[in-house]
């Protein structure tokens, strides 16, 4: 008996097949992978840049009823929203005053892509008579 050893080229093929859709399955999850993890990095450095630009109201910059803009990055669309949240309240030669600031950040290449965050957070502002 003359009997050759081997694959024939069907278990080849198959063989084959096999292997591609494994490799394209896996490809198709460590693709997935590695974009939630940019979009968990831009929704770091936009909430980073949010809670910056909401610590700086009333301090560095003034905390007046209005809006700011700006860029951070070419990337990141900011916008600080600063009203008055209610009427004044007078106690002992002070004036006080409750302000609403609220901040958002928006980034993304196109209309389908855009993501934003949205930080909100009250404000005492406080004059004092005869300063």
């Amino acid at each position: 008996m003359n009997r050759q050893q081997g694959f024939s080229l069907l278990e080849i093929l198959v063989a084959f097949s096999i292997l591609a859709i494994s490799l394209g399955i896996l490809l198709k999850i460590f693709s997935s992978g590695v974009n939630t993890a940019v979009i968990a990095e831009n929704y770091t450095v936009a909430t980073q840049i949010a809670e910056s630009l909401m610590a700086k109201t009333g301090i560095e910059t003034p905390l007046t009823e209005g809006e700011r803009s700006g860029v951070e990055d070419e990337k990141y669309h900011w916008q600080v929203n600063v009203s008055q949240l209610s009427p004044d309240v007078f106690e002992e030669g002070v004036m006080t005053e409750l302000m609403a600031v609220q901040v958002i950040v928006d980034w993304g290449e196109d209309n389908q892509d855009n993501r934003s965050i949205e930080l909100n957070t009250v404000r005492t502002k406080q004059n004092h008579d005869g300063l």
